[in-house]
């Protein structure tokens, strides 16, 4: 699961047995993801991610993957300021359920809520939120995670069905971001994917109406609109060096 996972190393299955002195204490502190220069991202999200980040689609062409760019120099996140500030107005909710996350379903189509025992943010000194409470049950705030995690994993297979609908109409093509570094040294970033305008024009009809009223129309403008975040990305980079 963990290499799956960008900055997860070690989820492990949350129960009071194992955790039942454990709290989280997270303090505003992403400093996980420094190291981190794209993350995924749920439709629901594409207006706020739109509003300051490039949103691509990662992986391949087949199982594309809405992303948003955080970084342009190696795998450095340039959004991350001192003490773990988060830099940004929005911060995308694969990085707000850290550090838990849900398995993937089983047979019986069940999931289980996993926390990152590497986690910095967890402690057994009472800081923060306990996820049990004293006679073992889980607490107000494990409540609250669990169904952010849920909702979370409905929005991820809207998303994916999204995506899927990109790729059967082939409206994806590679692109890539050209970029100035502060010495002016030219660089590109590649390896990733973006609607092909002119093969969205030509989409029939019926397509067209069908992505209309499952709102995908608006995402795939919204994407294509937030390319444009590429020119501010490359100037915060520049800032931070």
């Amino acid at each position: 699961m963990a290499k799956q996972l960008l900055f997860y190393e070690k989820p492990t299955a949350v129960n009071p047995a194992k955790h039942g002195k454990t709290s989280v204490n997270t303090a505003g502190n992403f400093s996980f993801t420094a190291e981190v220069n794209s993350v995924p991202i749920a439709a629901a999200e594409f207006a706020h991610c739109a509003a300051e980040y490039p949103i691509v689609f990662a992986g391949d062409a087949a199982a594309p993957v809405p992303s948003v760019i955080l970084g342009l120099d190696g795998s450095k996140n340039a959004f991350i300021g001192k003490k773990g500030a988060w830099l940004g107005t929005y911060v995308p909710a694969y990085i707000r359920r850290y550090p838990f996350v849900l398995s993937h379903q089983d047979e019986a189509g069940s999931q289980t809520l996993h926390v990152d025992e590497e986690a910095a943010c967890l402690n057994t000194t009472g800081k923060g939120e306990a996820m049990f409470t004293e006679d073992g049950k889980p607490s107000e705030y494990l409540e609250g995670v669990l169904k952010f995690q849920q909702e979370y994993q409905a929005q991820h297979l809207r998303t994916q069905a999204y995506a899927k609908r990109l790729a059967e109409l082939e409206l994806l093509a590679p692109m890539q971001a050209n970029y100035t570094t502060p010495t002016g040294e030219k660089r590109t970033l590649q390896g990733f994917f973006s609607v092909d305008r002119e093969k969205l024009k030509a989409l029939g009809d019926e397509a067209v109406m069908q992505m209309f009223r499952n709102d995908e129309l608006e995402c795939t403008y919204l994407h294509l609109a937030s390319q444009r975040n590429f020119a501010a990305l490359a100037n915060r980079v520049a800032k931070a060096t």
